[in-house]
């Protein structure tokens, strides 16, 4: 099954009369959910992202991206390598090979966001101040490039 992320704010070119649109002077923010877990131990089903609509991708970052055979279908994959044509993009999850292993290189145009920030939803009701200031410190969490990772998921 393919994975899947829910989008909330702008899709790709909406927002230019505010001057959020891709290459605009200030870029949009939007939230994407996690539905599938390609991106495990990374993200897991149910993590929110914020994410940057046209920001600029290097190796190792995670993006949101239009799936090349079902472009209605919005995935989240680490992008690994960029060649002729596009970006090679694979879940961290080696079980999952819903990414370029399948499809090959994806387009510049299909890559639509970087996700910036992860957010993990709290599990069950938190009664104190501790309880919650637990969870924002293990939930709220920048996703980072990973050089290391990257590497070592390098297309052959």
């Amino acid at each position: 099954m393919p994975e899947q992320v829910h989008e909330r704010g702008p899709g790709q070119g909406e927002g230019a009369e505010a001057g959020q649109g891709r290459g605009g002077p200030l870029r949009a923010f939007g939230l994407a959910e996690v539905y599938n877990p390609s991106m495990v131990p990374t993200l897991q089903p149910g993590d929110q992202l914020v994410v940057q609509y046209g920001a600029a991708v290097r190796p190792g970052a995670v993006v949101v991206l239009r799936h090349p055979f079902r472009q209605d279908l919005l995935i989240v994959k680490r992008a690994v390598q960029r060649r002729d044509g596009g970006w090679w993009v694979q879940g961290d999850n080696p079980f999952v090979e819903n990414d370029s292993r399948e499809f090959g290189v994806v387009p510049d145009e299909l890559v639509i966001a970087r996700a910036w920030v992860r957010v993990r939803p709290p599990r069950g009701v938190q009664r104190s101040v501790a309880g919650v200031l637990s969870w924002v410190v293990s939930a709220v969490r920048p996703v980072r490039a990973e050089r290391s990772l990257a590497s070592r998921l390098r297309a052959r």
